[in-house]
């Protein structure tokens, strides 16, 4: 059986490969930051997202996709497909300990030592274009264009105003194929904005010879991550829609996720950690303001979909769609941060300094994000959310879709952000580099390639016996197969079968002893390899 099935891999492959020489795939990535699990429709959610719902329900949903537990770490996986320690982002720039600053691996934005997946796609004649975050680099030598993107309008920081520059307090800085904006239009809004250059973007380099080559598109929202903020017609949509609180939208959530074949409702789902209790403790004022705040959100969720929905329609109109692998994926699990108490001093500054006024939520001078009650109801089933290496901090909305895969549906296997990198240049017919491209030593990719199991001729992409690990802020954890074992920044390992247990809720530690113990040592071992420097001191405070 398994020389037939490797026998079917191998015919898949040569026949995507005859079709690839005769016309290439075109590949678009779109990511959203901070997006819930359960979010959009096609998971579990409420909220208004036919557009990628429609793309989920013709491909393939990743219910066992995985990133890092926050964003740049997972951008420099998704473009490198080796482990965010060592490209560069084994901790976002922003938040580097004392005890990692000038240590390799941990300068905060994509190692010149990397070969960037637009880089390579380049060299086998791809077209590369960008739009949104970037958050992998400040300087000209760290900008998108310097990095493979030919095409590039980028927010090099990892937040900003959503109404731009003009509209309120931002430091964010734009650039234009490596050359700085200066001046956004005043009807900016993100997800509006970087919609529309993609579009511009594929459409001017669609002329001439360069049109003749397939494309590698990269759509990175900033939506929803804080500070919510949305256009008020969006925000009026909701109203009312979550006045029963973050308890009720959780047990909501899991019981439509049951109904389409996400979640066995049998396994158990982890109970949220909320230092201020549920939603019963809050007085009134302060749940009519969450209820605002879950509006808000909803609202930039569902305006990212229409312009989903408009970079779906410009790939129909141009006659490339059926020839594109589209990817969507979230980069980390929900956001749990409260902006207005975490003790990270610049953004509770700036939240104290906004208009944070009940009616002027939501507007271009207001500063919020939602907090851990709302996050805790997108990640359910699982535990914790965003900065965390459990489950609800890695686990992360994902699917794919293309025609010429044979999987289609839902599936659960066990799935990085670093798979990416190969399965795209195996798609595209592009040489792995092997450590060295144009004639520099580069991290050899680390992630493996989906091909066989897209093909629907492979069951999983990991063997059981395949150690994956992970680590941000001192939050660590590896996968082995179904075990795992998960520290969230305590110094306390938990053991837990994933496949019977997906919300972590009951450590196996006292049962599976040796268990432990050899999942740990193969942490030791992960963590030499890349160069993990737990920080003397967690900055990161959800």
């Amino acid at each position: 059986m398994r020389l037939k099935n490797m026998l079917y891999t191998l015919a898949f492959t040569v026949a995507f490969q005859a079709h690839a020489a005769e016309k290439k795939p075109n590949f678009l990535v779109i990511v959203a930051d901070d997006l819930g699990y359960s979010d959009i429709g096609a998971f579990g959610g409420e909220i208004d997202t036919p557009n990628l719902d429609a793309i989920a329900s013709s491909g393939l949903k990743l219910t066992g996709f995985h990133t890092a537990p926050t964003c740049s770490p997972t951008r420099s996986m998704l473009l490198s497909g080796t482990d965010n320690h060592r490209a560069g982002l084994g901790t976002m720039a922003e938040l580097i300990s004392p005890n990692q600053k000038g240590q390799p691996g941990h300068e905060g934005y994509l190692r010149p030592e990397v070969a960037a997946l637009p880089e390579l796609l380049v060299s086998g004649g791809y077209r590369t274009i960008l739009s949104g975050k970037w958050h992998l680099g400040l300087t000209a030598q760290q900008d998108p264009h310097a990095r493979g993107f030919q095409h590039s309008f980028a927010l090099l920081q990892g937040g900003h105003n959503h109404f731009g520059n003009n509209s309120g307090p931002s430091t964010a800085t734009y650039t234009q194929d490596g050359k700085p904006v200066t001046k956004l239009p005043d009807d900016f809004y993100s997800s509006d904005y970087f919609a529309t250059k993609l579009i511009e973007q594929l459409k001017a380099s669609g002329k001439g010879a360069e049109g003749k080559k397939p494309f590698f598109a990269y759509l990175a929202f900033t939506a929803p991550h804080w500070p919510l903020q949305a256009p008020k017609a969006d925000i009026a949509k909701y109203k009312g829609r979550y006045d029963a609180g973050f308890d009720v939208l959780r047990a909501q959530r899991l019981k439509r996720q049951a109904e389409l074949g996400l979640i066995d409702p049998a396994k158990a789902a982890h109970i949220p950690a909320l230092r201020s209790g549920g939603w019963d403790s809050l007085s009134a004022d302060d749940k009519r303001v969450a209820a605002r705040d879950m509006e808000i959100y909803a609202a930039m969720v569902d305006r990212l979909d229409k312009n989903v929905g408009r970079v779906i329609d410009a790939l129909k109109r141009s006659g490339e769609y059926d020839n594109t692998v589209i990817l969507f994926l979230a980069d980390n699990g929900a956001e749990g941060l409260d902006v207005a108490r975490t003790e990270m001093v610049g953004i509770n500054k700036a939240a104290a300094a906004a208009d944070n006024s009940f009616d002027n939520l939501g507007a271009a001078t207001s500063y919020v994000s939602y907090g851990p009650g709302w996050a805790q109801a997108a990640t359910a089933p699982s535990w914790l959310y965003k900065a965390y290496a459990t489950e609800g901090g890695t686990r992360a909305v994902s699917f794919i879709s293309y025609k010429g895969f044979e999987r289609k549906g839902v599936n659960g296997a066990f799935l990085s952000v670093a798979d990416v990198s190969p399965t795209f240049l195996e798609l595209a017919g592009v040489a792995d580099p092997k450590g060295s491209f144009q004639g520099r030593s580069v991290e050899p990719i680390r992630g493996k390639s989906w091909v066989s199991y897209l093909s629907g001729k492979a069951d999983r992409v990991y063997a059981p016996n395949d150690s994956f690990g992970t680590e941000l802020f001192g939050s660590r954890a590896l996968r082995q197969g179904d075990w795992k074992i998960t520290d969230i920044g305590d110094g306390k390992w938990r053991l837990f079968n994933i496949a019977e247990d997906p919300g972590e809720t009951n450590d196996l530690s006292l049962e599976q002893p040796d268990r432990r113990k050899d999942l740990i040592a193969a942490w030791d071992v992960y963590a030499k390899d890349v160069g993990v420097i737990i920080p003397d001191q967690r900055i990161y405070q959800p």
